[in-house]
């Protein structure tokens, strides 16, 4: 247990900025209720400060003081440039690079741990209107991606014929020693949930691979099997990638834990968020052995900034994750209070039907939603 806490805060671009600002308010009314002090050390970075600088896109010597924070709070990067795309620096690595994707591998933080849980109340937008398509005592999973390697590695390039671009190469890398840990801790959170699948409450660790056709699938699985044998009281279960896309939608129930490589992982979380009823209610646990980073997986959204209009509530169940994971930690159960007060906070707003956001079916702004949440947990604490 400590006195106090250092943050770091990387609120980034568009409506990261914002949601960011939230995550900061409800720390800061959190903290004298708990009895905690957080030192929150806020660093500019992304697109836009990529833009207005011209050569990092964060300042220097961020990296250390993201090493030094215990713990790191990310809000989303990315900017559009005069062009209309992405501002990209002049390595070829999309502004925001850094304090994503840098950070994840400068601090090992080799599993990105993300939940996906259906709230009871939770309307599923469909094609322009909203019902409640997934059930929630069918949709409880957690999927764990790995966070440093893959194809992020940043093994590749652009090849030239003349002046030409006449290809490009992007090498996915799976070693056995990432491999093996991002397994392990997939096993470790199976076992410490203990409540299984849905379906038959079984522990269960599904192991999401190509290895039909790549080669570092069946790597990958390989090291699956061995550190499987260390889980004697978790099952073992394999899927394939492009069958597991329809099966997470179609059978949700069935999955507990789910373990995979780099972008697979990426790209099935954010189809999974649809069972929890968008982006807006997804959260990115980036963890390793000595550090972790919180983030909400929805994006910058430029279009949206300065309009009301984000959705908060994945930033701050990020945060609700990020005093969880330093509870743990630290043996702390005032911040493992904390995180329970902010989720049941969450789950009370979502069940009552306001105020949310419109992408969840509400007409209320996204300062609305965060002030509610907000004053909810302080209420929570208090009681």
């Amino acid at each position: 247990m400590k006195a106090a806490y250092d943050v770091v805060l990387l609120p980034g671009d568009g409506i990261g900025v914002e949601v960011a600002g939230d995550a900061r308010a409800l720390v800061e009314a959190i903290a004298p209720a708990i009895g905690v002090s957080f030192a929150i050390d806020e660093i500019p970075c992304g697109g836009r400060f990529f833009l207005e600088h011209g050569s990092r896109d964060w300042p220097e010597g961020s990296e250390e003081r993201c090493k030094r924070a215990d713990v790191i709070l990310l809000g989303a990067v990315g900017w559009n440039g005069p062009g209309g795309g992405p501002v990209m620096m002049p390595d070829g690595k999309m502004a925001g690079w850094s304090p994503v994707i840098g950070n994840r591998m400068r601090l090992d933080l080799y599993a990105n741990v993300r939940p996906v849980r259906c709230l009871p109340g939770i309307k599923h937008g469909i094609s322009g209107s909203f019902a409640s398509v997934w059930s929630p005592d069918k949709v409880d999973m957690i999927i764990v991606r790995e966070n440093t390697e893959g194809l992020y590695s940043g093994v590749g390039g652009m090849h030239k014929t003349g002046d030409v671009v006449t290809a490009a190469t992007d090498t996915r890398i799976i070693t056995r020693k990432a491999s093996e840990k991002v397994i392990r801790r997939a096993f470790e959170i199976s076992r410490s949930r203990g409540r299984g699948a849905p379906f038959d409450g079984k522990k269960r660790v599904t192991c999401i691979v190509k290895n039909n056709v790549l080669y570092g699938c069946k790597l990958f699985l390989e090291v699956y099997r061995e550190v499987a044998k260390d889980f004697p009281d978790v099952e073992q279960d394999v899927a394939i990638v492009d069958a597991f896309a329809m099966f997470v939608l179609t059978q949700p129930e069935k999955y507990d834990v789910c373990v995979t490589t780099n972008m697979f992982g990426d790209i099935l979380t954010d189809l999974a968020s649809v069972l929890q009823g968008g982006m807006g209610m997804a959260v990115g646990c980036n963890v390793g052995d000595d550090h972790a980073m919180f983030e909400p997986i929805h994006g910058s959204a430029p279009p949206l900034a300065g309009k009301d209009r984000a959705n908060p509530i994945a930033m701050l169940h990020a945060t609700a994750e990020a005093l969880a994971w330093l509870g743990r930690r630290h043996s702390d159960d005032r911040l493992v209070r904390a995180h329970d007060a902010i989720v049941s906070s969450i789950e009370a707003i979502v069940a009552a039907g306001a105020p949310l956001t419109a992408d969840l079916g509400g007409s209320s702004g996204r300062t609305a939603v965060a002030a509610a949440i907000r004053e909810r947990t302080l209420q929570t604490l208090a009681s």
